[in-house]
């Protein structure tokens, strides 16, 4: 079993500039039906979540100290 990728960068912002922002780390929210729809689900720049097509972004691991200050960070 490997670990759920909980961050991605994004690689393709066009239609979304305002929204994301291409070379940003973004935070993902784990959603077996937009998965199942070629979409990932993640935090934009207004602190919502919202679905995007998967070829947009770059899943990427963290070290866990990482993820737990950026997953802490986001919660404020």
């Amino acid at each position: 079993m490997t670990k759920a990728k909980r961050f991605a960068v994004c690689l393709d912002n066009r239609g979304y500039s305002a929204s994301l922002e291409v070379g940003k780390l973004y935070r993902t929210i784990p959603d077996t039906e937009a998965d199942a729809d070629g979409l990932i689900r993640i935090v934009d720049e207004s602190g919502k979540d919202y679905a995007f097509e998967t070829k947009r972004f770059h899943p990427v691991n963290l070290p866990l100290a990482v993820e737990r200050r950026l997953l802490a960070a986001s919660q404020c």
